[in-house]
Parts: C-alpha cells; structure tokens; sequence
C-alpha cells in the first residue's frame, strides 16, 4: 500500500521535532520517514532530477511504496518546502487539516519566505545532532533508512 514519504535533515533538531509531531498525529500512519542524508532519498530524489544537498529542505512524495522502495506515480510532483509541510497538515486530519487549509491562502513565495527564515536558523536555535537519532522501536518501522 502506498504511503507518503518525508524527506527531511536528519541532524536537525528541529526538523526531527517535526517528524516527531507528525509521528503523535498521523493516526493513520500515512508517512514514512527517510532523513536526506541516506542512500535512499539521494536515489528517490535523483529519480525526480533533484539531490540531498539541498539540507533546508523538506520533501514529500504522495505515493511511494514502502516495499519495493519506489515511486508509485512519478507524474505526481515532488512537493518541497512549505507545500511539502501544508501537505502535511491537511493528511494529518483535524484542527492540523484546518490550518494547512488556511495557509494555502498565503501566497507559495510569501509561505517559502517563512520557511527560508525557519530554515536558516533552525541549527542555532534547535541543535545539530552528530548523527540522525533513532527512532523508538515501535516507530521503527515506518522509518525507510534505518
């Protein structure tokens, strides 16, 4: 069964709260992680001409098949940043879907010139881990490069 798939920087601290929130809510366990650090993301990213580097940022793919490790539907566009973190809310359900809805009010520039500033200061107000932490066991198996 297909499932979302976050991409996201797995030294940082803020951005594994993020994953965290997004494990507490998701109840119906809809996302897969892989930190773009990992041999994974730099093949699936590659796939849609993009790479790892880009460390700021996060990404989401709707349809990935946790099983054969692939794409399920590559006409479906690589959602990154603010898209990728609206994406988010509204699969979360709720009071999450609610505030993903009312941000998409926003224009895409003005929504990824608030990401930009979170990102550039995530490091010096979160932390930067030496490595990507481990997930707990019983969350281990929704994270694809562990």
């Amino acid at each position: 069964m297909p499932h979302a798939l976050l991409l996201y920087d797995g030294v940082c601290g803020f951005c594994n709260r993020f994953v965290q929130f997004v494990l507490r809510h998701d109840k119906n366990e809809s996302f897969r992680f892989a930190s773009l650090q990992s041999q994974l993301a730099a093949r699936v990213l590659s796939a849609y001409g993009a790479g790892p580097v880009d460390l700021d940022t996060v990404y989401v793919i709707r349809d990935f098949d946790a099983e054969k490790l692939e794409c399920v539907r590559r006409e479906q566009p690589l959602l990154s940043r603010s898209d990728a973190v609206l994406f988010v809310l509204q699969e979360l359900g709720g009071f999450w879907s609610v505030a993903g809805f009312v941000l998409r009010f926003f224009p895409r520039f003005v929504r990824n010139a608030g990401y930009r500033l979170v990102a550039q200061s995530r490091y010096r107000i979160f932390g930067k881990h030496a490595t990507c932490p481990l997930p707990e066991e019983h969350m281990r198996s929704r994270f694809l490069d562990v």
